[in-house]
């Protein structure tokens, strides 16, 4: 089967991996061979009337001798061929393009780099700590010298702010003077140096690790989701897979396509690709072959989860003479490292280089959250300060003959009116001097 990169055709020669292990095969075992692609370019399933179509009709009808392909070993088609030890192992994976599911941010992003349980500890540390240093500064007689009469700089509204402004590391004030107070404080300061830093270094690896997250990790996430179609060869083993499979989920998926196999169902792998990457869709195929297409189109990736392990191997005719010497040529090759050199060969990927060289601008979703916060702290304040001015307001009310309105409005006045200049101008000495 013309298969990138299993065979292909460059000029009037065929190539690729396949190409090449029926030539190590053939040097091991001393055995010349015919290549011929598939008429009906099919892998081989069982047709409506019963037969077997692609490469496992042609070595049951002995129109071919061996069968090298990625040919997926199933217990049907063992039934009536005999199949090598596998030369490739593979599964059956999600093939993605990157940008094809939209991918919302959560609005606090920025919390992410902690979890639940660890916000919670720090909001604790932070409330015991500031109750600590209050009560520590009360007791402390280096704190205050006449406690009857001064009043100490540490009460618990201050107690907070100076534990606030050591977590966002920047110095405030009460600076304490007792050394009880001190070692509390010093304590607190490296507790918070090890905070930031940690949070720092796990919000820049979440960042940075942002455009490889998927929205779909495994199979139950893409039967949920609603905005991407998927499917598979039609025909393939992984169609049957999922026919066959008990597995509520894979049933749940094997519905889908069936229900909507003229849409979903495609003819050929290049099909596949081409579709994943024009239009939203996920193709479900062989992992190894979806490595190939991510590793040659970097918009491409595929999913982490790799389920229904399984291997491709040569299809020989039932109880053929050739089919033990193959897989002891194959297990020696693997031994050797051969099929190794054959999978780095024709698997190279020219995307790892890119990734690494790549640099996008962060996005504002990433940090909207953090606009949201600054925001919202931003007019707290404000309204804060016109809360304080108004009770200021209406205790000049209470003293005066005004009413509270008017003194709001005349303090917003003075504190927002721009002061003249009162040095005097040139005219006005002139005319004093005159």
């Amino acid at each position: 089967v013309q298969e990138d990169p299993y065979v292909m055709v460059r000029s009037t020669e065929l190539e690729g991996y396949c190409i090449d292990l029926l030539k190590a095969l053939a040097a091991m075992l001393h055995f010349s061979y015919k290549v011929k692609v598939v008429g009906d370019g099919q892998y081989g399933a069982v047709s409506s009337k019963g037969n077997w179509t692609g490469m496992i009709g042609e070595i049951i009808r002995q129109e071919a001798d061996i069968a090298v392909a990625p040919l997926t070993v199933t217990s049907a088609r063992e039934e009536v061929v005999s199949f090598t030890t596998p030369f490739l192992q593979t599964g059956i994976g999600i093939l993605l393009r990157k940008d094809s599911v939209s991918q919302e941010m959560p609005l606090f992003h920025f919390l992410a780099p902690f979890s639940k349980e660890t916000w919670t500890g720090l909001l604790f540390a932070y409330v015991l700590t500031c109750l600590c240093l209050c009560l520590v500064a009360r007791l402390s007689p280096c704190e205050w010298n006449e406690p009857k009469r001064e009043e100490n700089h540490f009460t618990f509204l201050n107690s907070l702010w100076f534990g606030a402004g050591a977590l966002a590391l920047q110095g405030v004030t009460p600076r304490p003077k007792a050394l009880s107070v001190r070692v509390i404080a010093a304590i607190w300061w490296l507790f918070t140096l090890a905070l930031v830093a940690a949070y720092i270094a796990n919000f820049t690896a979440l960042l940075s690790a942002g455009s490889e997250q998927l929205p779909i990790q495994t199979f139950e996430d893409l039967v949920k989701q609603r905005e991407l179609e998927f499917g598979t060869l039609d025909g393939s083993s992984t169609y049957y897979f999922f026919k066959n499979s008990k597995n509520p989920v894979h049933q749940l998926i094997y519905e889908y396509m069936d229900k909507r196999r003229d849409y979903v169902l495609v003819k050929t792998y290049q099909e596949a690709i081409q579709r994943v990457m024009e239009s939203n869709y996920a193709f479900i195929g062989e992992s190894v072959s979806q490595d190939l297409a991510a590793a040659r189109h970097c918009n491409l990736i595929r999913a982490p989860e790799v389920i229904g392990a399984r291997g491709f191997g040569i299809a020989t005719p039932k109880a053929s003479t050739w089919t033990k010497h193959l897989s002891i040529a194959i297990l020696t090759l693997r031994e050797s490292g051969h099929l190794e050199q054959l999978r780095n060969k024709w698997w190279e990927s020219r995307c790892r280089h890119q990734a690494r060289e790549r640099w996008a601008p962060l996005q504002p979703n990433a940090l909207a959250g953090l606009f949201l916060s600054l925001g919202i702290g931003l007019a707290v304040g404000v309204v804060v300060a016109l809360l304080e001015l108004s009770r200021r307001s209406r205790r000049s009310a209470g003293q005066g003959q005004k009413s509270c309105c008017t003194i709001f409005i005349e303090e917003i006045c003075t504190r927002l009116q721009i002061k003249e200049n009162t040095r005097p101008s040139h005219e006005t000495s002139a005319k004093t001097s005159a």
